[in-house]
């Protein structure tokens, strides 16, 4: 049975965010190295892979062996910094959209590159996904209106930041439960 995970802002190629997130990688092909390994320790051939954004700050050209390499079925839900108009890149993945609803578990789960706190049916027990924010003043903020609704409609905000930064996700695709447990801790 398919796995399904989650991962934004994964910044392939992108040697000016080790120190914005603080990433702990000295050299930019040692992080790019590691980000195709911690995924494909994870996803299995069979496996989908929901990615929220950002995923590459490289020429086209040079995506393409990646993304052969990386196991599993990907969709792409586009970020700010994905640029993806060549269709031998848009074959790549299942799916290249701007905003996505799926099912995981009978769970309803809104997925989008970018934090949205008043999401569709919050507070009917749906999930939200996203990234964008990275570990930010902006995701403090998103913290904070999550506590917000959550003590406006007397029960749980699930809204998560699933950017590769984040301690939780530790640059690998995670799965839903694994992000939830993760983040209650």
């Amino acid at each position: 049975m398919s796995k399904k995970f989650y991962i934004a802002d994964w910044h392939y190629g992108h040697a000016n965010i080790m120190a914005y997130d603080n990433r702990p990688f000295t050299r930019v092909d040692d992080m790019n190295k590691a980000l195709v390994e911690r995924w494909n320790r994870v996803v299995s051939p069979g496996d989908i892979v929901y990615v929220l954004g950002d995923m590459f700050w490289v020429p086209f050209a040079e995506s393409m062996p990646v993304l052969d390499s990386l196991y599993g079925q990907k969709f792409l839900i586009k970020g700010n910094h994905d640029r993806c108009n060549d269709g031998r890149f848009l074959k790549k993945f299942v799916k290249v959209i701007e905003y996505m609803e799926v099912d995981d578990a009978d769970r309803k789960v809104v997925l989008c590159h970018y934090p949205i706190p008043c999401f569709k049916n919050h507070f009917y027990g749906w999930y939200h996904l996203y990234g964008h924010v990275h570990n930010s003043f902006e995701f403090h903020m998103m913290e904070h209106d999550k506590m917000l609704m959550q003590e406006l409609y007397g029960h749980p905000c699930q809204m998560y930041n699933v950017g590769a930064m984040m301690p939780w996700m530790d640059y690998t695709p995670r799965t839903l439960d694994e992000i939830v447990v993760a983040v209650s801790r």
